[in-house]
């Protein structure tokens, strides 16, 4: 009797934590926009492959990154982690996105430091809470440094990223 209580809450915590968990680079239909765009949680792999590579690759391609601005950004960027809140269906995100991923591979930035949430047009994530992220406008590109909060780039840089970064590590 007790193997088989053992065997059953093994099964059932195995099925709880799938159906809890969620899939990366999911790809729904956007009701609104009748595109197919990313949700929830995202890595380079869902931007850089099929339907949304053509605007990743051609502006990671494109962007120029300051040589001199990595440096200084070098010196500053430790136990930092990033959280890029962004739209598929965004322009600001199809340009920004890339040249910030460009960025921090010049600094071989640890790719397990960002985390990356893909918003519908209603700025909604499926299953995670958005509420205390407070986004307004994407992308968002949210800096932690020991886990609390320093600094946001939203939607633009005010001048060039690599400075807008230099200035949030101050």
């Amino acid at each position: 009797m007790r193997s088989i209580l053992i065997v059953f809450a093994c099964v059932l915590l195995f099925t709880a934590d799938g159906l809890l968990a969620q899939s990366v680079n999911k790809v729904i239909n956007d009701p609104q926009t009748e595109q197919q765009i990313l949700i929830g949680y995202a890595d380079r792999n869902g931007l850089t492959k099929g339907e949304f590579s053509h605007y990743y690759n051609s502006q990671y391609e494109l962007y120029n990154v300051s040589d001199k601005l990595v440096k200084k950004i070098s010196s500053r960027i430790e136990n930092v982690s990033v959280t890029i809140v962004l739209g598929t269906w965004c322009i600001d995100s199809k340009i920004q996105v890339p040249r910030f991923m460009k960025i921090m591979d010049a600094l071989a930035f640890p790719s397990e430091k960002i985390k990356m949430i893909a918003l519908d047009t209603r700025k909604e994530a499926m299953v995670i809470d958005m509420g205390p992220f407070a986004i307004e406008r994407v992308p968002t590109f949210i800096f932690y440094r020991d886990g609390i909060e320093i600094g946001r780039i939203i939607e633009s840089p005010r001048k060039k990223l690599e400075k807008d970064i230099l200035k949030i590590l101050r």
